[in-house]
């Protein structure tokens, strides 16, 4: 069986708030930890089309979780 595995690392003002904003859309695939400027989610999946998909999910809940972030810092 094929195992699919990648790291997305986004570098953010407010990485604590963006990850925790995040996690709850994760799927039982996915890992989201904030670092110091970055959040990195680790996507792992045995189908390629699945992961793309969790993928193209994910990033726009992290274009809406930093929009969100944002707002609540000022």
């Amino acid at each position: 069986m094929m195992q699919v595995h990648g790291v997305i690392m986004t570098t953010h003002r407010l990485p604590a708030c963006v990850a925790k904003a995040i996690r709850p859309d994760n799927l039982r695939s996915m890992k989201t930890v904030a670092t110091k400027n970055e959040v990195k989610t680790r996507i792992t999946g045995t189908q390629l089309r699945s992961v793309i998909a969790s993928v193209d999910d994910y990033l726009m809940n992290l274009a809406i979780a930093e929009e969100t972030c944002s707002f609540v810092s000022h």
